[in-house]
C-alpha cells in the first residue's frame, strides 16, 4: 500500500471511530423488563450464535468466539411509529428503558435444538416462510437483534424471523478478527440453514446478509452446494446488502454454487464510504457492494447469473458512511418486506419509489419477467406511477436504438 493511501485508510479509520463513538447508549439493554402497553409493538427472533458468552449482565454474548452454537429465543418490544422514526433503531440512553421511546428487551429464553424446532412451529406463519439475517462488520450481539427486530418491524413481513450473529467484536480496528470469525461461523450457518430446510412445514427461506456477512453466506451457500450437490431448493432467495465481498472472489463463489441456484438480489452504493475503506486494505480490488452496475464489466456478468440489483446511491443514507441504507430508508425496507421475501421481483410494477432509487434488473426470466433471456438497465427502473408516466417514453427509446435488446421494466 502505498504512503498516500494509507494516509487516507488511516483517516478515514479516524473518521470511523468518532462516528462509532458519536451516539450515547446504554450498555447491558439485554435485560428484560416488563412491558405491558398495547400501543408498542413486540417481535419474537431466535437467535443462533457462535459467539462466546459474555460475563456482562444484559450483554449475554461476547465479541469472542464460542466452541460451539448457542441458540436463545429474544423478544423486543418496539415503541409505536408515532414516537420513532421508521428505519432507526432507538436505543435506550439509560436503564430501564421507556417503551414508548426506546427499544426494549422482555424475554430472553436460552434453547435446546429441541426447543428452537417448537418456537418455529410456533412462529411460523401459514406461508412457510423464514427470514435468516447474517449481520456484518463491527456488531456486537446487541446490535444484531435490535436491528434485526426494526428491519422484521417495519417491513411488515410475514416470516418467522431467524439471526445469525457470528464473533465481532464491535470494534473498527478489529477487521481482520472479524472477517476470520466469518469464516469460523460458516459451518455452523450451513448446518442452521440445513435444519430450516428439513422441518417440513418450513416452505421458503430468504438469506438477507449485510456487508462481511455477505461473505459468510455466500460461503456457507458455496459449501453447502459442494457437499449436497446444490443449495437446498427451500432457499429461494439471497438479498446482499452493501456486500462487503470481492467480486473476484464473488464470481468464483456462484461458480462453485452452480446451478440450480436461489434468486440473488444485491443492493449498491456508490457513496459507500465504509466498502470504500475496505477496499484499500483489501488490495484495491473493487467491493461487490460499491460497483457501478451500469458499466462494464459488472453489467455483463449480473446479466449472465441472472442477479438484480438495486442502485441506492441516488438515496440519502441514514448514516455518515451510508452503508445502511437498506435497513434505514423506509421505502427500502418495505420494498424487502412486500415484495422480495415474498419472491416477486422489484422491477415489473410500481412500488412507490419514485426518483429516490434505481435498479438494474439484469438476467433471466427469474428476475425480470416472462422474458426468456433479457436485459434491463435504465438510470431510474422502478417506479411509482408519476415516475412511470415520466420515463416510459424515454426506456422505449433505449430499447429501439438497441434493437429490441434492452427491455422496460415499467409493467408494460
Amino acid at each position: 500500500m502505498s504512503k498516500p493511501t494509507s494516509l487516507s485508510a488511516i483517516a478515514l479509520l479516524g473518521l470511523l471511530t468518532l462516528l462509532s463513538g458519536c451516539a450515547s447508549r446504554a450498555e447491558g439493554v439485554l435485560v428484560p423488563i416488563a412491558v405491558e402497553n398495547p400501543a408498542t409493538s413486540k417481535v419474537n427472533v431466535l437467535v443462533a450464535t457462535t459467539r462466546k458468552e459474555s460475563d456482562v449482565p444484559g450483554m449475554l454474548y461476547s465479541g469472542e468466539r464460542g466452541q460451539k452454537p448457542e441458540v436463545t429465543a429474544i423478544t423486543v418490544s418496539i415503541p409505536p411509529d408515532k414516537s420513532r422514526k421508521i428505519g432507526q433503531v432507538q436505543w435506550p440512553r439509560r436503564l430501564p428503558p421507556d417503551p414508548m421511546k426506546d427499544f426494549a428487551t422482555t424475554k430472553v429464553e436460552p434453547y435446546n435444538r429441541g426447543e428452537a424446532r417448537a418456537w418455529l412451529r410456533r412462529q411460523l406463519p401459514p406461508s412457510g416462510r423464514v427470514l435468516v439475517f447474517v449481520h456484518g462488520f463491527n456488531n456486537q450481539y446487541e446490535d444484531a437483534v435490535y436491528r434485526f427486530a426494526q428491519i422484521v418491524h417495519d417491513s411488515g413481513a410475514d416470516v418467522a424471523p431467524v439471526l445469525f450473529t457470528w464473533p465481532s467484536r464491535g470494534s473498527v480496528f478489529a477487521y481482520n478478527y472479524d472477517k476470520e470469525s466469518t469464516n469460523y461461523s460458516r459451518h455452523a450457518l450451513e448446518d442452521l440453514l440445513r435444519d430450516l430446510s428439513k422441518d417440513a412445514r418450513v416452505r421458503d427461506i430468504t438469506v438477507m446478509a449485510h456487508s462481511m456477512g455477505s461473505w459468510l453466506t455466500v460461503e456457507a451457500l458455496r459449501q453447502m452446494a459442494i457437499r449436497d450437490g446444490r443449495v437446498t431448493p427451500k432457499i429461494r432467495n439471497v438479498i446482499l446488502a452493501s456486500p462487503d465481498l470481492d467480486v473476484d472472489v464473488f464470481g468464483q463463489q456462484m461458480a462453485e454454487i452452480g446451478h440450480p441456484r436461489p434468486a440473488f438480489t444485491l443492493f449498491v452504493s456508490q457513496d459507500d464510504r465504509a466498502l470504500n475503506l475496505s477496499r484499500r486494505i483489501s488490495g484495491n480490488v473493487d467491493r461487490l457492494g460499491q460497483v457501478d452496475p451500469r458499466v462494464e464489466p459488472y453489467r455483463s456478468a449480473f446479466e449472465k447469473a441472472g442477479i438484480t440489483v438495486l442502485d441506492l446511491t441516488a438515496l440519502q443514507g441514514g448514516d455518515a458512511l451510508n452503508h445502511g441504507k437498506f435497513a434505514e430508508s423506509p421505502e427500502v425496507v418495505r420494498l424487502i418486506g412486500n415484495r422480495l421475501i415474498a419472491g416477486q421481483t422489484v422491477t415489473d410494477s410500481p412500488v412507490g419509489l419514485g426518483e429516490s432509487i434505481g435498479a438494474l434488473a439484469v438476467g433471466t426470466a427469474q428476475t425480470v419477467g416472462s422474458a426468456a433471456s433479457v436485459a434491463v438497465s435504465a438510470p431510474i427502473a422502478v417506479f411509482d406511477p408519476r415516475t412511470r408516466r415520466t420515463y416510459t417514453e424515454q426506456v422505449d427509446r433505449f430499447g429501439q436504438s438497441l434493437g429490441g435488446t434492452l427491455q422496460t421494466a415499467v409493467g408494460q
